[in-house]
């Protein structure tokens, strides 16, 4: 059933940069509740109160669709923690922003999250290179750090990094898959926490070995 909204009035016109946003928000409404294989164009057309011609003018297929949302919602999430570790020379709070940036991801509205981690699609090249790439990026952005502030090798600080990625990403989806009681900000604090203690015994610059973690007093 279509959602009442001025915005999605059936012959309304708007300019092509709202309208490929209205289309988009749709498809992402739809993805995410059915999965790309269940998800149809038809019903993409009728959630963003358009007519498939109209739908088909922006997009060519739910293909070009589904990869519109992947790009989009996995350069927010690169950006996301670009942004953290810029947010602090502080590496113990670098820690806890690279984590935070990765649960309020997860926690951000309509569930895009999905489309990046979560996808049906893996077995396509064009999105299982996404995928590989916006992991890779992230790994890359928190291993430059690494790199910078301690006097390990390239090769063992990217490999730290791989795993604060994947510590960080499995951790966010499963606090939010879970819906269990655990607060946002004490579940991302936690896991931060965790790897802190594990970074922390390299010699670092800034926040280094041997600096005392305030939720140990």
């Amino acid at each position: 059933m279509t959602a009442p909204s001025d915005a999605r009035s059936r012959g309304t016109r708007l300019p092509r940069v709202r309208r490929r946003r209205q289309l988009l928000t749709a498809a992402q409404e739809v993805f995410v509740a059915r999965g790309y294989h269940a998800a149809a164009m038809d019903e993409i057309a009728e959630r963003a109160g358009v007519s498939k011609p109209v739908l088909y003018q922006h997009f060519p297929g739910k293909l070009e669709l589904y990869l519109a949302l992947l790009e989009e919602h996995s350069e927010a999430l690169v950006e996301k923690q670009r942004e953290a570790l810029e947010s602090t020379d502080d590496n113990r709070q670098r820690v806890v922003a690279s984590f935070r940036a990765y649960f309020d991801f997860v926690a951000g509205d309509g569930e895009a999250f999905r489309l990046v981690f979560e996808s049906d699609l893996r077995n396509l090249p064009a999105v299982r290179e996404k995928s590989e790439q916006t992991f890779q990026r992230c790994a890359e952005l928190i291993g430059e750090v690494i790199r910078q502030d301690t006097s390990i090798s390239d090769e063992e600080a990217h490999l730290l990094s791989i795993g604060l990625v994947g510590m960080a990403e499995t951790s966010a989806r499963y606090w939010v898959n879970s819906r269990g009681s655990v607060p946002k900000d004490a579940a991302e604090l936690l896991v931060a926490r965790l790897a802190w203690r594990g970074i922390s015994g390299w010699d670092l610059h800034r926040g280094g070995e041997g600096r005392p973690d305030p939720q140990d007093s």
